[in-house]
């Protein structure tokens, strides 16, 4: 197997977590995002999406961070992914929430658009407004997410044990730390984050998001 990402890419840390957690090996091919090259060839070809990460197991070629955890959980039958018909439905239920309403929000309304050139409004004006409404209803997403679907006391985002949903959820919620998001209104969402980023492969995986957080200290931030 290959795994087209980079280091830095929100959307490749939850597939690359969940493969260094489970011992998953595949070679790493590295799309340097920084300087363009998913705009250019060979990769706009390759993913005409230009975006990664993208997974290659023989025929097959997946480019959704969603759909390569469920087919890796899937193709070497690990539990985090359940078998139960009512079980999986609600891993399916949380990874569809996360990317239809709050990534949406959250990532390209609040966070994209204040970290990345590519992402800014044409104008100051639109900025504005976008980066307001981003953080508007992002508050709205992290109570749901802290009163609906943890609010029940459970450890995990669909239960007791850990699933595919946490590790796509919590790289997407992360993504507020290079913000400085203070989740702190949101103390079962903290709480779950927080055992999240316990697994023991979760600083090696950031750590390059973390340096890019670390370059934007000075840079001040519309958040909470």
């Amino acid at each position: 197997m290959k795994l087209h990402m980079h280091p830095a890419s929100i959307t490749s840390r939850p597939v690359r977590l969940f493969m260094a957690e489970k011992g998953i090996e595949a070679e790493e091919v590295i799309v340097d995002l920084m300087t363009g090259a998913h705009h250019q060839e060979p990769f706009a070809s390759f993913n005409p999406n230009r975006l990664v990460p993208v997974l290659v197991d023989g025929d097959l070629k997946l480019t959704e961070s969603s759909a390569i955890l469920k087919y890796l959980a899937d193709k070497f039958d690990l539990p985090e992914y359940p078998k139960d018909l009512k079980a999986r439905a609600r891993v399916n239920e949380m990874m569809d929430w996360i990317n239809t309403n709050f990534y949406r929000d959250w990532g390209y309304n609040l966070c994209y658009p204040q970290l990345f050139p590519h992402h800014q409004r044409p104008t100051a004006e639109g900025q504005d407004v976008t980066v307001r409404w981003g953080s508007d209803k992002s508050k709205f997403w992290l109570q749901v997410l802290n009163d609906y679907w943890l609010g029940d006391g459970r450890t995990w985002l669909t239960g007791d044990q850990i699933t595919i949903a946490d590790y796509f959820a919590a790289s997407v919620v992360a993504l507020g730390d290079m913000i400085r998001y203070d989740f702190s209104a949101y103390p079962n969402v903290s709480a779950w984050l927080s055992r999240m980023k316990a697994l023991p492969n979760w600083g090696p995986v950031s750590a390059a998001l973390d340096g890019f957080a670390g370059s934007l200290a000075d840079k001040k931030f519309v958040s909470a």
